[in-house]
């Protein structure tokens, strides 16, 4: 007789929303944590001076709005998001800086000769809506739309170098595309990487890119709270060192990287084997900032932006990115930076902001990218450094050790590119089940990928359902 009709390790998004499915459908439920608090990659913590609070990874969250795993479940349980006027923001040297607003005729306006390609490519995949949404989340099911799918697939199977000089005639549309696409955290001289950057464009006008109003913390919290409202039992601060130990149960979702899976488990040698082949990508460096006020951008409307884009062409933006992926840290980097004040001002205190940047370093990177990241804002922004408090920074290590799904500092959950795009971690029809009756694998290791989407969960937790039906 088992004790819970399903046990989840760890509680990230993706175990988040394999728990609550669970529960929703009327199974007794644990959720195991081992660190001191539920989230995962929705921690927000004061890294830096009291009263600035500080998201210590995701904070933008465009996929958390479109997901059909949680764009109904987060409004219902009084997930509040706060939009900036400005969905995102590429400053340039010689001009002024791209800016992507909701409104996608408005962003073509801007991008003048380039604004019928833009609407063209971008428009038309945002129109397409959470049908394709759907679709690209759930990428080894059958399209729910099916034309609007197979557009994407023409274009975003290019790299995004190719894509932008096919798409674009002018270096700020074709940057503005390279910072999109450079969230993918590979090679933008690679397969797929244009598709990377026509969806994430797409969201900033579907859907916009919000943050949580009091952090991304709160998300959690709330999907935490719901879950013991309907029975379902949490435990904290317990690490799983064996699924021996565990208590009995139907099943067991393990929001886990496939080296924290091997760690845990006997596994069949042939299984083992091809997990132990899963390859991580690029990890990040990043640094947490408590300002005494707004960045001084060269370009004022850049602070109406909550996510900015630094480094500039796309020429040198694909350099920096290649480079780390031959593992040497490019010196002028692309950096994702992140003020998220500039729509929830409740992160910090009156008159003050908080800040976070990031670049992409080679996996388990020990160089310090602090004078570098810092070197890439003050290009944009002289007098940035006047402006810091305090900072709190975090390598590789230091992100692997406050997530250990993050291995060496990846934390896409492992290298996104067309090989593993579909075969995360193995080449499979139900990649989520493993050769362990009842256990099956939920993380971002696991298809669609990164992002705080929750659809691993919801994947591997309807997976369970049927099985244990």
């Amino acid at each position: 007789m088992t004790e819970y009709d399903a046990i989840v390790v760890g509680s990230g998004p993706n175990g988040l929303v394999a728990a609550l499915t669970m529960a929703e459908a009327g199974r007794r439920v644990l959720l195991l944590e081992g660190a001191p608090r539920f989230g995962g990659g929705l921690r927000s913590e004061e890294l830096t001076l009291p009263g600035f609070l500080h998201d210590v990874c995701a904070t933008v969250l465009p996929l958390s709005v479109a997901s059909r795993a949680l764009r109904d479940r987060l409004p219902e349980l009084g997930v509040e998001f706060a939009h900036p006027e400005v969905s995102a923001a590429h400053p340039l040297d010689d001009g002024p800086a791209v800016l992507v607003h909701r409104d996608p005729a408005r962003t073509a306006a801007a991008l003048g000769r380039d604004g019928r390609a833009w609407q063209a490519a971008v428009g038309a995949t945002a129109r397409a809506g959470f049908p394709l949404v759907d679709t690209l989340l759930s990428p080894l099911g059958l399209p729910r739309a099916p034309l609007a799918a197979a557009r994407y697939g023409a274009l975003g199977a290019l790299p995004a170098t190719v894509l932008a000089r096919a798409l674009f005639r002018t270096a700020p549309a074709r940057a503005a595309f390279a910072g999109m696409a450079a969230h993918s955290m590979l090679d933008l001289r690679s397969p797929i990487t244009g598709g990377y950057g026509l969806l994430l464009a797409a969201l900033a006008h579907s859907v916009g890119w919000p943050v949580v109003r009091g952090g991304s913390q709160v998300m959690a919290d709330l999907m935490v709270e719901r879950l013991r409202k309907l029975g379902g039992e949490t435990l904290a601060e317990h690490r799983v060192t064996s699924l021996r130990d565990l208590p009995p149960a139907a099943s067991v979702l393990l929001d886990l990287s496939p080296r924290q899976f091997l760690a845990i488990a006997d596994l069949p040698s042939g299984y083992a084997r091809r997990l132990a082949r899963f390859r991580h990508g690029p990890g990040v460096f990043k640094i947490d900032w408590a300002l005494d006020g707004p960045v001084p951008w060269r370009d004022p409307r850049v602070s109406r932006a909550a996510t900015v884009h630094l480094g500039g062409t796309l020429e040198e933006i694909a350099a920096g990115e290649a480079a780390t992926m031959r593992g040497r840290p490019a010196t002028r980097p692309y950096v994702l930076v992140v003020q998220p004040c500039v729509a929830d001002p409740s992160r910090a205190p009156e008159g003050r902001q908080t800040l976070w940047a990031y670049c992409h370093v080679p996996n388990g990177s020990t160089y310090d990218m602090a004078p570098h990241i810092e070197a890439q804002i003050e290009r944009f922004a002289p007098g940035f450094r006047d402006r810091v408090l305090a900072r709190h920074v975090m390598s590789p290590a230091a992100m692997q050790a406050h997530n250990p799904n993050y291995i060496g500092g990846d934390i896409g959950g492992g290298a996104a590119d067309l090989t593993q795009f579909f075969g995360r971690p193995v080449h499979a029809l139900k990649p989520w089940r493993t050769p362990l009756k009842g256990v099956y694998l939920c993380s971002a290791s696991t298809p669609p990928g990164a992002g705080v989407h929750g659809m691993g969960g919801h994947h591997a937790a309807t997976l369970a359902l049927r099985d244990q039906r």
